[in-house]
């Protein structure tokens, strides 16, 4: 039995292999690996006694759930109405360049992730970047480098 078994089937212990908790497995698998492996979904499926069509309807269906590795830090720039015209895409387009990736993409050495979102309900006080759970206001791209550095991912 590979390691990830071993821990998928503990993460679905944890719940009492009870189907309603589909969403808090997922939850914690992806914590676990920073994603969600396909092996680990075939695991639950097998564990919890749901399809597998089930469980791939779940985890596609909530944007907190990714099937691809994501950074030790998640960057998510507003794009929403208030924060665009405020400035958000250049932000974003900022981002991008310092880190040398497009958005959706995560860094060569795995430490960042960028997203864009549409809409954070900051609207008063956007452009709205978020790091890792932490919102900033009124970003601009100065302060893109600044936020790069603060989060660990050194001078760019």
């Amino acid at each position: 039995m590979t390691e990830t078994v071993a821990a998928v089937k503990r993460i679905t212990e944890e719940h009492g292999k009870d189907e309603a908790a589909l969403i808090s497995v997922l939850q914690n698998v992806q914590a676990a690996y920073n994603y969600l492996p396909e092996e680990s979904l075939e695991v639950v499926s097998r564990e919890l006694g749901v399809p597998l069509s089930k469980v791939y309807g779940v985890a596609t269906f909530f944007k907190a759930f990714t099937f691809a590795p994501r950074g030790r830090h998640v960057a998510s720039v507003c794009l929403g109405t208030a924060c665009h015209v405020r400035g958000g895409a250049p932000v974003a387009e900022e981002f991008e360049r310092r880190l040398e990736i497009r958005t959706g993409e995560t860094t060569l050495d795995g430490q960042f992730t960028l997203e864009t979102v549409n809409c954070l309900g900051c609207c008063a006080i956007g452009p709205v970047v978020v790091v890792d759970g932490n919102y900033r206001a009124h970003v601009g791209v100065r302060d893109v480098s600044a936020l790069i550095t603060e989060f660990g991912g050194g001078p760019r």
